[in-house]
């Protein structure tokens, strides 16, 4: 089968691969590939008015623009992920003295997270190689997206979690089919425990950081806010600004990618300003942003939000180049921030899992530091829904009161 993409390019070394040559990381430095479309072949065939040949409301309607096949699956959830509702919220933009602000939620994905874009193209990759089992380590989303998109099509899938991670999570991922391991450590030391899996019994990795094609899946969020934001913004105005959590760096690389495909397309004359949020705890990137360098050291990460929560992100290198390359910056928030953002956003009809309200958590900061101007069009990407993690939720909200079934008890409460 012809790929569809040219090569992949080391983002270290700049060393360059055929399609067939490397699966996950540079054999020379380990340093994460980018997948490299072929940009002529497309701009000869398609334009932005005309390049989707699935109309279909997913993110499989940039099959174009994607470097797999049509992986089939029709009427199943794999066929649903992405093409996520974007709110214009008038009302948490005047609380902040914005004119412009927009919330792209991606709650309503099939397994209720932003990762499901990773794991549809993951799971048509693997079925385009024909390998039968796949493999991740997980906090819980990517494992659940992984899970649920394999059930989908009736593939195999086995997930490493922390032993800690919200029970939820895990039960979404057993619910799903996956065999479930759960590893008496932190999230890195599942990562490695998965890739010894991978190498030992020669399962694809779908980890975060390590294969290339979860950013070509997160990517598409990118080709969503362009055609339901950008290209209705006025052509000599203000480019926008969008604000994403950050954990291990892939999700705003990817999303940094797929601006840059368009770019390359020459569809998108102006790359949006991104701005990565992380928890204090957990600011690993940030830190070597901070310090004008892409050096990612490592943090012992201690944060309620959990899918943001990593030690050593694996794909840090191309995290602080989506800000830096951007004119954007890095804002931490503490957990206080995040849980206070989480009723916030609450309030306007949308529930956010921490390391979702993260996002609207550096928001606000970045109002309050003078950071972004009252005319600026912003964007905030929302990754997931609370019922995620019902008990931080809970902590960010009061408790509802215990009353009898009275009128005069609720005459009481109410005052």
């Amino acid at each position: 089968m012809k790929p569809k993409f040219s090569h992949y390019t080391c983002s270290l070394c700049g060393a360059e691969y055929g399609p067939e040559d490397v699966t996950y990381t540079c054999p020379k430095d380990g340093g994460n590939l980018d997948v490299i479309l072929k940009y002529d072949e497309i701009k000869a065939q398609f334009s932005p008015d005309k390049f989707m040949t699935l109309p279909e409301a997913s993110l499989w309607r940039y099959l174009n623009l994607l470097p797999v096949e049509d992986p089939g699956g029709l009427g199943t959830p794999l066929r649903r992920a992405g093409w996520t509702p974007v709110y214009k919220s008038a009302r948490l933009a005047d609380q902040l003295g914005l004119q412009h602000l927009w919330i792209k939620d991606e709650s309503p994905n099939p397994t209720a997270s932003f990762k499901d874009r990773a794991s549809a193209i993951v799971v048509a990759r693997a079925a385009q190689i024909g390998a039968e089992i796949t493999v991740a380590a997980s906090t819980g989303n990517a494992g659940a997206a992984l899970a649920g998109m394999a059930a989908a099509v009736g593939a195999k899938a086995v997930i490493f979690a922390p032993k800690t991670a919200p029970p939820a999570k895990i039960a979404q991922l057993i619910v799903f089919g996956a065999k479930v391991l759960l590893v008496d450590g932190n999230y890195d030391q599942a990562f490695d425990l998965s890739i010894e899996a991978t190498h030992t019994f020669g399962w694809y990795n779908r980890n975060t950081g390590f294969n290339p094609f979860t950013a070509e899946g997160k990517k598409t969020a990118a080709f969503e806010i362009w055609e339901q934001v950008i290209r209705r913004l006025p052509e000599n105005g203000k480019r926008l600004t969008v604000f994403i959590s950050v954990g291990d760096g892939n999700i705003i690389s990817g999303v940094h990618k797929g601006f840059k495909d368009l770019h390359a397309l020459g569809w998108l004359p102006v790359i949006p300003r991104i701005i990565g949020v992380q928890s204090t705890g957990s600011a690993a990137i940030a830190n070597a942003f901070h310090r004008g360098d892409e050096d990612i050291q490592p943090v012992q990460a201690d944060t309620l939000a959990d899918s943001i929560s990593v030690d050593l992100p694996r794909d840090g290198v191309r995290a602080v180049r989506a800000a830096r390359e951007t004119g954007g910056t890095y804002i931490t928030v503490p957990d206080t921030e995040i849980l206070k953002a989480i009723a916030e956003l609450g309030k306007v009809g949308i529930f956010a899992e921490p390391a979702a309200s993260t996002a609207y958590a550096g928001l606000v900061k970045a109002v309050d530091e003078k950071l972004v101007a009252a005319d600026d069009p912003i964007l905030v990407l929302n990754t997931g829904s609370g019922l995620k993690d019902v008990k931080a939720a809970m902590q960010a909200v009061p408790e509802a009161p215990i009353i009898e079934p009275t009128l005069d008890a609720v005459r009481k409460v109410l005052g």
